[in-house]
């Protein structure tokens, strides 16, 4: 009997050790994990549920500070800004050098980051 538990429990310790490659998923693209790594903590892509950060479902062609719900800068809701790859791109270089007043301050310095979220943005 007492084998019996400590293989069991031996199982479920493995499983649990194994679960966070598992649930990062070997099948995600760069896109998709940089932006989990780096907007997730901000914005959703699965849900149309607002964090700190209006969600980003169907983005791409969407105007900027339109999403209801969600308390935008003025600056933001006032841009008249249309999400592109091209604007997004150039936005996600440097926020407020494009929008002055926008409360997103995530730079991402690097194109081909930038170029893969966009990507994967437009995919959702």
């Amino acid at each position: 009997m007492k084998t019996l538990i400590l293989a069991s429990l031996a199982s479920l310790v493995m499983a649990g050790a194994c679960a966070p490659a598992y649930a990062q998923g070997t099948d995600a693209s760069p896109g998709e994990r940089l932006f989990q790594q780096r907007c997730g903590a901000c914005h959703q892509l699965a849900t149309t549920r607002n964090g700190v950060g209006p969600h980003l479902q169907g983005v791409i062609g969407r105007s900027a500070g339109s999403v209801e719900g969600f308390k935008y800068s003025p600056a933001l809701k006032g841009s008249g800004v249309t999400w592109t790859p091209e604007t997004l791109e150039t936005y996600l270089t440097n926020p407020g050098a494009m929008v002055r007043g926008t409360r997103m301050t995530q730079r991402f310095n690097n194109a081909e980051e930038r170029r893969a979220i966009i990507e994967f943005l437009g995919s959702h």
